[in-house]
C-alpha cells in the first residue's frame, strides 16, 4: 500500500501572532499542523499492517521541511517539500491542484493507493482542501472519518464511520481514494529518540513549481479563484480585566444573572 499523507506547517496556536504589512508573519514558532498528526498516524498504521510506503508531502516556505521531519519521526518513509516564491498567496483550489500535480509526479514511479489528510489546518480552518484535492485527482473522497477499516487486498476496500450533528454515516470505496480523518480517529504516537535519529537518514526531496508546472496547468489552467485584499491589520487590545465570578455554590445563577444584565 502506497500512501501520500499531506501535511502543513502552520503558526503555533499557543504562540503570539503578529502582522507586518497587513500579512500574518510565518516562520516564527511554526509547527506541524496538529490535526495532521492524526493523518500521519492513520497512514503509518495502515502501512504497518499491510506493508508499503508512506510519503509525507507539503507545500510551503523552506522551513516547512520541519513539518516533514516531524512526519518522518512519526514513521513516514520519505518527505517531499514543494516550495516556490511564485506560489505565495495560493488559495485552496490552487493549493489542491498543486498537491495533485505533485501526487501525479509521485505516481510516475509506482501507483499511489491512497491520499490521507487531516480534517483541517489550524491556520485557516476552511476544511476545504481534502475535497478539492479529491476533485482534482478524480478520486472518491471519504471525509471526516473517526473510524477507518481496511479490507481485502489491492484494490483495498476502505470503510469509514463518521458523525455529523444529526446522523452517523458508514461509507466505503475502493482505492485509489482520498481520505480525511478527524482528531477522534486515533492517538498520534510520540516518536522515541531512536525514531527521531532514524528520521535524519530518510530521504527528503525539494521540488519547485517548474518541476510540476506542466501537470499543474492541466489540472488548474486558471489563476486563483479567490483572493483576499487586506487594507489594515492590527492587534486587538483587551479592554479592562473582565469580570471574575468565584464559585461558592451559586456561580451558575450569578453567571446567568450577569448575562441577563448584559443582554438588557
Amino acid at each position: 500500500m502506497r500512501i501520500v499523507v499531506c501535511v502543513k506547517h502552520v503558526p503555533d496556536v499557543q504562540s503570539d501572532r503578529r502582522f507586518e504589512d497587513a500579512r500574518l508573519v510565518r516562520g516564527e514558532d511554526d509547527v506541524l499542523n496538529e490535526l495532521d498528526e492524526n493523518a500521519i498516524e492513520a497512514a503509518v498504521s495502515m502501512v504497518e499492517e499491510h506493508g508499503g510506503e508512506v510519503i509525507a508531502l507539503t507545500m510551503g516556505p523552506a522551513d516547512a521541511e520541519d513539518a516533514l521531519m516531524r512526519a518522518l519521526q512519526m514513521g513516514a518513509d520519505r518527505g517531499i517539500l514543494v516550495t516556490d516564491n511564485s506560489l505565495e498567496g495560493s488559495d485552496v483550489n490552487t493549493t489542491a491542484a498543486l498537491l495533485a500535480a505533485a501526487i501525479t509526479k509521485i505516481a510516475q514511479d509506482s501507483p499511489v493507493d491512497m491520499v490521507v489528510t487531516g480534517m483541517a489546518s489550524l491556520d485557516a480552518m476552511t476544511s476545504m482542501l481534502p475535497a478539492a484535492l479529491a476533485a482534482h485527482m478524480h478520486m472518491p473522497f471519504l471525509g471526516l472519518a473517526h473510524t477507518v477499516t481496511v479490507q481485502g487486498e489491492a484494490p483495498w476496500n476502505i470503510t469509514i464511520e463518521r458523525s455529523t450533528d444529526e446522523y452517523d454515516d458508514v461509507l466505503s470505496a475502493h482505492t485509489p481514494l482520498v481520505l480525511s480523518v478527524t482528531d477522534q480517529a486515533n492517538t498520534p504516537r510520540y516518536p522515541a529518540f531512536a525514531a527521531m535519529k532514524a528520521a535524519r537518514n530518510k530521504p527528503m526531496d525539494e521540488w519547485s513549481f517548474a518541476d510540476l508546472s506542466e501537470e499543474f496547468q492541466r489540472l488548474h489552467p486558471a489563476s486563483s479563484l479567490t483572493s483576499i485584499l487586506v487594507d489594515e491589520a492590527y492587534k486587538r487590545e483587551r479592554q479592562g480585566n473582565g469580570t471574575v465570578i468565584t464559585d461558592s455554590g451559586d456561580a451558575g445563577e450569578r453567571l446567568a444573572e450577569y448575562l441577563l444584565e448584559k443582554v438588557k
